[in-house]
């Protein structure tokens, strides 16, 4: 079967690129090539950001309840080619289907949330002394980039680029070069569903080249980034040569504070899903499970025994649970980290290994693992592995969790598990995370800010508050008298 080849999309149309290079794309659960993409050069970030700007024009002063019917359209036939692109998506990021059906949906969710506040960016009116009338108006930025990363390749290019385009800028879009084929996807979807050429382009290339002109280059006034935060602190020195916003969503270190009271079965499934899910390439993945003493051997056992059930294997069966990593790079990664966990004394309760079928080894797969003895200057406790490894510590009182919680560089998300809702409300006030979820996990909504301390990021995504992101004040001042 003839393998697929993808061109850059830029002005409303697939164009070849300046380079003629081709980017092999490949399926993660046996490293076969799927399709090729082209490579951009720097000539064609130029190109694809004039024809943003151009397009900018006409955008922007674009009745704001058409731009939400585009938007809405688009929403609405991601819908009706969910099943397409579910399985596209598994192909090139290897996780299950059942989770990449999600991922589209939750794509399609954004751009429905996003439609509906096309309309809705207001300013103010301010008090001011004296006869004068004082008010301020959002203005689009104009240009802005997108710099998408491979875990969920969708869903994330879409929560940036909605609020993005309903505020009335234009995109320049750079999908890892990974997981390219569902940005080019929704391209060509957007152009189906009325959105003019220009306003939304898609290339593809290396972050160390194409992406760093696209960040640093002066056309563009915003950037939104997610990926490392080695990665987000190279984006804001390239950013801030000319002075432009940036919205980074970076890495976590992500704690489960498990309780004497919590309901252990609940917790159980949540804790197993907040590290399988995605095989735990999640920045919002659990990664860490503080648990009370009284609770431990209980609930590592039974963690351990959930572990043991949990099926892996390629995404498109249907009886799959965790399927591969995405890269033999992060293969490697992961597997350092497990070495390293037990260099250091951690003690592996389950997994550490990869699987041994032949099958199964042509892919990036390995075994959800669970470390226990795990102290807080362990690099498994501090640092993010990205992939589906969960460190046990326990804990004998409310302080020490807090302290164990708040003890690594990153505050993105973190979870408490307890029937006291009064102590989980004071719990929530103290851990350092941009979102804290009491008795479930993981869960986000388009409504709900997506929000980071410490070192996890800059501003946030989701909300109407994402909207802003996008805008400029303009304050008018009128003297009446």
């Amino acid at each position: 079967m003839e393998i697929p080849s993808y061109k850059l999309f830029i002005n409303g149309n697939y164009v070849e690129s300046s380079t003629g290079n081709k980017i092999a794309v490949l399926n993660p659960a046996n490293n076969e090539i799927i399709a090729y993409v082209a490579e951009a050069a720097n000539e064609d970030v130029d190109k694809a950001i004039e024809a943003a700007k151009k397009a900018f024009k006409e955008w922007s002063k674009t009745d704001p309840t058409r731009r939400g019917r585009i938007l809405y359209k688009i929403a609405s036939l991601l819908r009706d080619k969910s099943e397409e692109l579910a399985k596209l998506e598994t192909l090139n990021n290897g996780k299950p289907l059942r989770e990449s059906t999600g991922d589209v949906l939750y794509a399609a969710r954004l751009f429905e949330y996003y439609a509906g506040s096309a309309d809705k960016i207001q300013g103010d009116t301010i008090p001011v002394p004296g006869d004068r009338f004082c008010y301020t108006i959002r203005e689009p930025l104009g240009v802005t980039a997108h710099i998408v990363p491979w875990n969920f390749p969708l869903p994330l290019a879409a929560r940036s680029i909605a609020p993005a385009l309903a505020a009335g800028n234009t995109a320049v879009v750079k999908p890892s070069s990974y997981t390219p084929l569902t940005a080019l996807k929704l391209a060509e979807i957007s152009k189906e569903a009325g959105l003019p050429n220009g306003v939304l382009n898609v290339i593809c290339g290396p972050g160390n080249t194409v992406g760093r002109y696209l960040i640093s280059h002066k056309e563009v006034e915003a950037v939104a980034f997610t990926g490392s935060t080695e990665s987000g602190r190279e984006v804001m020195v390239l950013a801030a040569k000319n002075l432009k916003p940036v919205i980074l969503e970076l890495g976590g270190k992500n704690p489960h504070i498990v309780l004497p009271d919590a309901k252990i079965d609940k917790a159980i499934q949540g804790i197993t899903n907040g590290i399988i899910t995605n095989a735990g390439q999640m920045c919002w993945a659990g990664s860490r499970l503080l648990v009370h003493e009284s609770l431990h051997d209980r609930l590592v056992k039974s963690l351990s025994e959930h572990f043991y059930k949990v099926k892996i294997g390629n995404g498109l069966n249907k009886d799959t649970q965790m399927g591969p990593l995405t890269t033999k790079e992060q293969l490697k990664r992961v597997m350092y980290y497990i070495e390293e966990g037990i260099k250091e004394g951690g003690k592996i309760v389950y997994g550490g290994e990869r699987p041994k079928e032949e099958e199964l080894l042509k892919g990036n797969f390995i075994y959800p693992t669970l470390f226990d003895n795990v102290g807080k200057d362990m690099k498994i406790f501090q640092e993010e592995i990205f992939g589906p490894v969960l460190a046990s510590t326990s804990f004998s009182s409310i302080d020490e969790a807090v302290e164990l919680a708040n003890a690594t560089r990153y505050g993105l998300y973190a979870a408490i598990w307890t029937n006291d809702l009064s102590l989980a409300h004071k719990l929530a006030s103290r851990i350092e995370a941009g979102t804290v979820c009491i008795n479930e996990f993981p869960v986000t909504y388009p409504q709900m800010p997506f929000s980071a301390y410490k070192e996890s990021g800059l501003g946030f995504e989701q909300s109407i508050y994402s909207v802003y992101n996008y805008t400029k004040i303009k304050t008018v001042l009128i003297n009446l008298s």
